[in-house]
């Protein structure tokens, strides 16, 4: 991971509708950062072969369970896993919607969900979204509002559905990975021309990744990203894409954030797969953390890594 550049670094100072972090935040933030791109120990935090990172010095309650919500990150980059570690996103209404029918999600979550993305952003290798978020959403998928790397822009588009105009292609601000399958990739080279922007967007070919009956398969992306040397994924939308990941078992955590707000209909959030008998139903360990008025519910999916 590279730092950012001294001029670009965005403040550590709280932005406009977050109230509540502590005075230390900001010191711990950079240290966490410090830590995940050089694995060493700085004053408030050490790490140990047994527990991974923890906080060695005397900090807020709150900062501390700001810390505890993104450790798993933080050792997940110095566990010796075989794969990518992948970690997903989704903020959604209390009956389960992502957008209203009409396809409007301005805003289902608040300002501290915003902030929690960003973070994430900055602790990954990777951010993936899926062709649908990129064409509703047109999103830059940058570090703008924390300290921190830019991350690797991943838009999974199996079949090339994109034209390829999105400013995740064009704007340069970080580079970008479009993948497509290996059947559809010379398709999307040719929608993208020649590019000017000073990071440049490239095609990456998977084979297989749409199956015999043109679903996609999400373990194959993790795979083909991991070969590019991409350790720490993190998958941000939109609800499909994310239940995709979730269905093909390709997901170490969960992050749910859950609003105060009830939609009626709309435009679905976490799909999982049904089950008749509720004994049968998963229940993975869970933890919950308030930002601001949204809940969010920290789903430990796998019983191996970075708990």
């Amino acid at each position: 991971m590279t730092p950012p550049r001294p001029q670009d670094a965005p403040s550590c100072a709280a932005p406009p509708g977050i109230t509540d972090l502590p005075s230390d935040w900001s010191s711990l933030w950079l240290q966490m950062l410090q830590a995940a791109s050089s694995s060493h120990a700085t004053p408030l935090l050490t790490h140990s072969a047994d527990s991974g990172w923890a906080l060695g010095g005397i900090c807020s309650a709150r900062s501390a369970a700001l810390f505890d919500l993104y450790k798993p990150l933080l050792d997940a980059r110095t566990a010796p896993l075989a794969a990518p570690w992948v970690v997903a996103q989704l903020g959604q209404s209390l009956d389960g919607f992502v957008a209203t029918a009409t396809g409007d999600s301005y805003y289902v979550n608040g300002a501290h969900c915003l902030l929690h993305l960003h973070r994430l952003r900055a602790l990954c290798d990777a951010v993936i979204v899926g062709a649908g978020t990129v064409a509703i959403d047109n999103p830059q998928l940058t570090t703008r509002r924390v300290p921190g790397p830019q991350p690797m822009r991943v838009v999974l588009d199996p079949a090339a559905r994109l034209d390829g105009q999105s400013r995740v292609f064009r704007d340069g601000q970080a580079p970008s990975l479009w993948v497509c399958d290996a059947r559809h990739a010379h398709q999307a080279r040719l929608r993208l021309g020649d590019l000017k922007a000073p990071h440049t967007t490239e095609v990456l070919a998977v084979d297989g990744l749409l199956d015999a009956t043109g679903a996609s398969r999400p373990e194959r992306a993790v795979a083909a990203l991991g070969q590019r040397g991409l350790r720490l994924l993190f998958v941000e939308g939109g609800g499909m894409t994310v239940s995709r990941f979730f269905k093909a078992g390709a997901l170490d955590r969960l992050h749910l954030v859950v609003a105060p707000v009830l939609i009626g209909n709309g435009r679905r959030g976490l799909q999982v797969p049904a089950h008749d008998v509720m004994a049968d139903c998963p229940r993975p360990r869970a933890r919950t953390l308030a930002l601001g008025e949204d809940m969010l519910w920290d789903l430990a999916l796998r019983s191996h890594g970075p708990q």
